[in-house]
Formats: structure tokens, sequence, C-alpha cells
């Protein structure tokens, strides 16, 4: 049974427009292009739930958020990605993951499956880990881009197996997240989302995270306090942030805020801030 995820809805012309790409033939370079155009265009930034507000992940909802000036986290990515890729003719599949330890997480990350002349290719477009391009899923699977290589493995989780997305550190892995095969609704991101966005456990309650690129081609990695700059082939740049710099530092990566919610963050990070 199909599955109503209401593509339709998108603004094709105005999404396209957006990332600056035009529309082509649905094969493997148009995808890498497309996916590489969209985290370029849009970052990952999780101010709204550090202001405590579930943002909207109907289509519509983060059509006018994203194409308006804004970014956004994974189900408000995968929404906006698998609706665009579905529209320009992709066979397309959602799927949720689990971020950190099998066991102790739900599954509420996000994530695009993208099936192509038979192979299967993950894309994750709303996790701001600075991979440039979607990867196969399976069991070996490695992409470089950026000066960052991907690895996939298949990995036991219970009485099943998901792909556990890998990034390269010196000569071992560091594991960011692993994918579960299961089909996914519409009713699952909902879920998903009010948690990551409300509940008093979730790191994004209490932690402004914005990653994404720089003209010259950097990946920027900004907290409440922080920012890491990657560059290819260049040393990771580290620097400490002070309110004014945010100021500076959220427009350049993309998050334009309207006065009233600059101000609402602000004295957000100064509560979060202040001694117990």
């Amino acid at each position: 049974m199909a599955i109503a995820w209401g593509v339709e809805a998108l603004d094709l012309t105005a999404y396209l427009a957006r990332v600056e790409v035009p529309e082509q033939k649905p094969d493997e370079g148009y995808l890498d292009r497309l996916y590489e155009a969209h985290i370029r265009a849009f970052p990952f930034e999780t101010v709204d739930a550090l202001l405590g507000r579930a943002p909207a992940i109907d289509l519509p909802g983060v059509q006018e958020k994203f194409l308006g000036g804004r970014g956004g986290y994974c189900f408000e990515h995968g929404v906006l990605f698998a609706a665009a890729l579905e529209r320009l003719g992709f066979e397309v599949h959602r799927r949720l993951g689990t971020v950190g330890p099998p066991g102790e997480n739900a599954r509420t990350h996000l994530l695009v499956e993208v099936v192509l002349d038979g192979r299967r290719l993950l894309a994750d477009p709303g996790f701001g880990s600075g991979m440039r391009r979607p990867i196969e899923l399976r069991d070996g699977a490695q992409r470089t881009g950026g000066g960052m290589t991907f690895g996939i493995a298949r990995v036991p989780r219970g009485r099943s197996w998901g792909w556990e997305l890998r990034k390269r550190r010196g000569q071992g892995w560091d594991p960011l997240h692993v994918t579960h095969e299961s089909e996914v609704y519409p009713v699952d991101l909902v879920a998903g989302n009010h948690f990551v966005a409300t509940h008093p456990d979730s790191v994004f309650r209490t932690l402004l995270v914005v990653t994404g690129f720089l003209p010259d081609g950097s990946h920027a990695s900004l907290t409440q306090t922080s920012l890491t700059l990657r560059t290819p082939d260049s040393p990771t740049r580290h620097q400490q942030l002070t309110p004014s710099d945010l100021d500076l530092w959220l427009p350049r990566l993309g998050v334009h805020l309207p006065e009233d919610d600059r101000a609402l963050l602000h004295k957000r990070l100064a509560e979060l801030s202040a001694p117990v």
C-alpha cells in the first residue's frame, strides 16, 4: 500500500531555484548534485527546539520555513528532500535511525533511501555531518568528499539488522547512527518530532547546534559557545564564541531570525548558562 506523503504540495520550481539546480533526468549523478546543493542551501539548525517549539514537519510548513531563509533538523530536511526527489521521479523510501547506543535511544532520526538501478543509496541531509554525497547501503561501502570519509556497516540490532553510518577518524571509525529497515509512516515523524523538540531529555532542548557550508567550501559547526571550521587539506580550526559572535555567524550559516526570535534565543542561552 502506497503511503500518502502529500508531495504534490511542494513548490518544486521554488525549491529548485533555491538550491540552484535545474530539473534533470533522475540518475545517480543528478542525485549527487541535488543532495550537495540541498545541504549547502539549507543549514542544520536546532533553534526552534531550543526555544521550546516543535517545528512544523508537514510539507507546506517545512517549505515555508526553508524557502523563507531558515534551516532545520532531520525531520524537516528529510520531509523536504524526499518530496523533491519523488517529484523528480526518484524511487524514495523514508527511514528512521537511532543516534547513540542501541536500546538507550529511540528511532528519532529521519533519513532518505533512494533506489537506483537496483542499488540502495542513503541520503542524510538532516544530520549536519558534512557528508557531501549519498552513500550506498552496502556493508563496507565508503565515500570520500571534502576531506572526510564515511562508511557503511551492516550491524545487528536485536533480532534484525541495521545500517551504521560511520565517519573516518584517524585509523578508525566513529559511529554516527544506525538506519533501520522498517517502513515509516507520517505519524512516526509526528511522534519523533514531538520528543526531540519538547522532551526534557532531548539534547536539542539545551544545546544550540548549527552546521552548514561557507562560500569557500568550509564546513562549519556551531554551538552556543564554540565554532569548528573544517576545510579540505587544512587543519581543523576551533574558536570560542560570545553572544555577539552568534549574531554574526547565524546569518552567515543561513539562519535568518526575526528580531523577536533573536532576542528570545539570547534570553534562552543566558538562562542555560546561568549558575544553578
